[in-house]
């Protein structure tokens, strides 16, 4: 039976480098969908209501959930643009859900953000702009990844979780 983690926060939070640590942990047969990549690679679309990344990513967990063992979704899949994915997740999923986010003050995420390689590409008004403080998708339980936990500590705590 597959499996579903989602790995969700703010822009700089950590999300793709503990989601590609976690794959990469759990080995062979884990399925990675980015937000960003579908979004931005994949599609050029905006993201928001309704974006058009919507139905490739409901695609793309329907492909994860019939061919691989675990797959991971990380982004920052604002809990009210993407609440219509969150409800496809857990009926297809079922209670094979873990969800993770990240609950980082926005001076942290700034840190973060400069150790990035497309720390050029945008900076601190546009994160500003996309900050949302708390925001907790509510109808799937997320445990709360802080501050002072590191990415090893935030990678082992899913992956005992996952294997559970």
């Amino acid at each position: 039976m597959s499996k579903l983690v989602i790995i969700r926060g703010n822009s700089g939070s950590g999300k793709t480098t503990a989601a590609k640590a976690l794959q990469h942990k759990l080995g062979r047969n884990i399925m990675l969908i980015s937000q960003d990549v579908v979004r931005r690679d994949m599609l050029n679309v905006k993201d928001g209501i309704d974006t058009l990344a919507l139905p490739l990513l409901k695609e793309l967990l329907t492909y994860g959930k019939n061919n691989c063992e675990i797959v991971v979704l990380e982004g920052i899949l604002n809990s009210t643009w993407y609440h219509a994915l969150f409800e496809f997740a857990m009926e297809l999923f079922d209670n094979s859900i873990c969800a993770y986010y990240y609950n980082l003050p926005f001076e942290e995420t700034l840190l973060r953000h400069q150790t990035k390689s497309n720390k050029d590409d945008f900076g601190e008004n546009d994160m500003k702009k996309w900050w949302n403080e708390n925001d907790l998708i509510n109808i799937i339980p997320e445990k709360m990844i802080s501050i002072d936990m590191s990415l090893i500590d935030t990678v082992e705590m899913i992956y005992k979780d996952v294997m559970k």
